[in-house]
């Protein structure tokens, strides 16, 4: 199982998208400080996320919704 997510930054609301096999470690690697492009708006918390059964399919959704970049869209889908 591979997931596509969205987390969202509890210090200024910035989200930010990515695709794992293992939701809650990918978290926790975010919320270490472990990325570059996430480790200063630490903590993070995931606000959506969606299964898909291979990384294919999972990589695919994650280019459409970082091609979007538009926070209105990011969060018609997370309120749903």
């Amino acid at each position: 199982m591979f997931f596509v997510y969205i987390l969202e930054s509890k210090v200024d609301g910035t989200y930010y998208i990515g695709q794992t096999n293992n939701l809650d470690q990918r978290l926790d690697y975010h919320n270490k400080g472990l990325s570059k492009y996430t480790s200063r708006k630490v903590p993070w918390e995931v606000v959506y996320y969606e299964e898909f059964d291979t990384r294919t399919e999972a990589i695919g959704r994650e280019r459409f919704l970082k091609k979007q970049r538009n926070r209105d869209f990011y969060q018609s889908l997370i309120k749903n």
